[in-house]
C-alpha cells in the first residue's frame, strides 16, 4: 500500500511538471502555436492532420499559460498579504473582525466618493448634466448607507426599535431620491447629441460597476445570517447602487458604441422604468415592514 501511495505521489509530481514547463520553453511553445494557427487558418488547412497536431499543441500551451499566470497571480497576492500583515494597521485589519467591521464603512465611503468625484469631473469635462447629476445621486446613496452602518456601530443601545426607525428612515430617503433618478434619466433621453466618451471613462465605469455588483453579492451572503434591520437596509442601499451603476454603464456604452439615438432613448427609458420600479418597490416594502415590526414591539 505504501508502495502504491509513493507511485501515486510521483505521478502527481510528473503531471505538475508536465503542465509547468520552464518559462523559456513556454514562450517558445506560445510562438510556435501562434505561428502554426496562423498558417493553418491562412492556408485553409483546418481539417488536415497537421492542423489537429497544431490544435493539440495550442491546447496544451494555453493550459500551461493559464496555470503559469494563475500561479504567478497567487504568488503576488501572497506577497501582498505578507506586506499588509507586516504593517500594524494592516495586521489588525486582517485579524481583528470587530476592527474590520468598523473600518469597512469608511473605506467603502471613500471609494464611492472618489468615484463620485470622477463622475462630477467627467460631467464638467463632457458638459453633460446627467453625468454630474448621477455623481450627486451616488453621493446621496453612499451617505445613506454610511449613516446606517454608523448608527449600527455607535448607537447599539437604542435596541431593535431604534434599528427599525433607521431602517424606515433609509427607505423613505431612498424613495425620495428615486424621484431624482427619473429626472436624471429624463435628461439622458432628452439630450439631443450625447457626448463621445473616452475609453478611460467607459473602462472606469465598467470597473466600478463590477466592484459594486461584487460587493452587493457579498453583502447578500454576509448579512443573511444577521437579524439586523440596519444591515438589511444597508444591503438594500448597496443593491440599488449596483442597479444605478448598471444603468449608468448602459448609458455610457450606448453613447460610445451606438449610433441610433432613437434606440438609445428607448433602451434608457425601459431600463429607467425597471430600475425605478425596483427601487420604489424595495423602499415601500421596507417602510411597510418597519411599521409592522414597530407596531408589534409596542403591543403588550
Amino acid at each position: 500500500m505504501l508502495y502504491m501511495g509513493d507511485n501515486h505521489g510521483e505521478m502527481e509530481k510528473q503531471t505538475v511538471r508536465a503542465l509547468c514547463p520552464p518559462p523559456w520553453l513556454l514562450a517558445l511553445l506560445t510562438i510556435l502555436s501562434a505561428a502554426g494557427l496562423t498558417v493553418v487558418f491562412a492556408r485553409g488547412w483546418d481539417e488536415t492532420p497537421a492542423a489537429y497536431a497544431i490544435y493539440v499543441l495550442s491546447f496544451y500551451t494555453l493550459s500551461a499559460l493559464t496555470l503559469f499566470f494563475c500561479t504567478a497571480f497567487l504568488e503576488r497576492f501572497r506577497q501582498l498579504q505578507e506586506r499588509v500583515r507586516a504593517h500594524p494597521l494592516g495586521s489588525r485589519y486582517m485579524t481583528d473582525a470587530a476592527f474590520k467591521v468598523r473600518l469597512s464603512p469608511y473605506l467603502s465611503l471613500g471609494i464611492n466618493l472618489t468615484y463620485s468625484v470622477f463622475k462630477l469631473v467627467s460631467g464638467i469635462r463632457y458638459r453633460s448634466l446627467w453625468i454630474g447629476a448621477m455623481a450627486v445621486y451616488y453621493i446621496l446613496l453612499s451617505t445613506i448607507r454610511f449613516l446606517l452602518l454608523y448608527h449600527m456601530q455607535r448607537r447599539q443601545d437604542t435596541g431593535i426599535r431604534g434599528e427599525y426607525r433607521s431602517y424606515r428612515t433609509a427607505a423613505e430617503l431612498m424613495l425620495c431620491i428615486t424621484l431624482m433618478l427619473s429626472c436624471i434619466v429624463l435628461s439622458m433621453v432628452l439630450e439631443q447629441k450625447a457626448p463621445a466618451f473616452s475609453d478611460v471613462f467607459v473602462i472606469t465605469s465598467a470597473a466600478y460597476t463590477f466592484y459594486i455588483l461584487t460587493l452587493s453579492i457579498v453583502d447578500l451572503v454576509r448579512y443573511r445570517k444577521y437579524k439586523s434591520p440596519v444591515l438589511s437596509a444597508a444591503k438594500a442601499v448597496r443593491f440599488v447602487q449596483a442597479l444605478i451603476s448598471l444603468l449608468s454603464l448602459e448609458a455610457s456604452m450606448l453613447v460610445q458604441f451606438g449610433d441610433d439615438d432613437r434606440y438609445r432613448r428607448l433602451m434608457l427609458s425601459l431600463s429607467d422604468a425597471g430600475v425605478w420600479a425596483t427601487t420604489a418597490a424595495i423602499s415601500v416594502y421596507m417602510i411597510v415592514r418597519a411599521n409592522q415590526e414597530m407596531k408589534k414591539l409596542t403591543q403588550p
